[in-house]
């Protein structure tokens, strides 16, 4: 189950790679490495900061094989994409609800505090879309105010809580998953936002 998540994870990552690059008019190769970075990005740091290496998608070219594949069927039937924003915003979520629950359960697996395994998942959900956003000239979202890492950190919070009571693992998987997803599809649906400590002038 983890190791499936983990795929589901990096082929919707890699989709959103190729979307941002497509739109910002990139070549063949610029795509490429667009979507790998946002694919590994996050679980390159992650497996980097706990000492798992050669990092996984090292270990395991399954990895390089399902991006390059991602990005090669993306771009073949990048005509057939007409809502572009939508299909970007919508493969990224499910990327960072996937990824949220692979960085925790990496977590648990070195034995450390479920504090540090949330922020795990929180790192391997959002810094391959932090790494992307930078390469392609963009403030990254979750240095703006959407709800992006919150999401991670709710879902990451409900897994944890979710394990105390008799459920199987699958189902806690799905769950908190989806709490993630959720979460971030709400708050772009109502404009959901954290606080800033900037005020618009006024006219």
């Amino acid at each position: 189950m983890f190791y499936i998540i983990d795929i589901l994870g990096t082929i919707a990552f890699a989709i959103s790679g190729v979307l941002v690059a497509i739109h910002k008019k990139m070549d063949l190769f610029g795509i490429l490495i667009i979507a790998f970075v946002t694919a590994v990005g996050g679980g390159t740091l992650r497996d980097l900061l706990i000492g798992d290496t050669p990092v996984s998608w090292m270990k395991d070219i399954t990895y390089t094989y399902i991006i390059l594949a991602t990005a090669v069927f993306a771009i073949i039937f990048r005509s057939k994409i007409n809502y572009l924003r939508t299909s970007l915003f919508l493969f990224d979520t499910i990327g960072i609800g996937l990824y949220t629950l692979v960085g925790i359960e990496k977590g648990l697996h070195a034995e450390l505090h479920p504090i540090i395994c949330i922020a795990l998942g929180t790192m391997t959900a959002s810094f391959g879309g932090v790494i992307r956003d930078i390469l392609c000239n963009e403030i990254p979202v979750i240095f703006r105010k959407e709800i992006y890492a919150t999401a991670c950190i709710l879902g990451g919070i409900t897994y944890f809580l979710l394990r105390e009571f008799p459920i199987q693992n699958n189902v806690v998987f799905i769950i908190a998953g989806i709490v993630v997803i959720a979460i971030r599809l709400l708050a772009v649906k109502y404009k959901i936002a954290l606080p800033t400590i900037y005020s618009e002038k006024k006219r």
